[in-house]
């Protein structure tokens, strides 16, 4: 059950970092939650060698938001996603 949960919000999350990056009309549903997901995991891990201890779970959600942002802007950059 937990990871149905995960695969929800890795969705959530992926989706509204498509939109804050542009790139929401080049990916589709599992994108989104692939980005989610693993930008989650990037932030958490980015966060932690800063010494940033994720509390609440606003925080958590901004950190994850962040890491997928951060993600994107990778893949951008790699030339997955193109600029619109």
């Amino acid at each position: 059950m937990s990871w149905i949960v995960s695969l929800i919000i890795g969705g959530i999350v992926g989706w509204l970092a498509s939109i804050i990056m542009k790139t929401n009309e080049q990916m589709g549903l599992i994108a989104n939650v692939v980005v989610g997901i693993v930008g989650s995991l990037l932030g958490f891990w980015l966060a932690g060698m800063l010494g940033i201890a994720a509390g609440g779970m606003i925080i958590r959600f901004i950190i994850a938001i962040a890491g997928a942002v951060l993600l994107i802007f990778i893949l951008r950059a790699l030339g997955v996603f193109k600029k619109v």
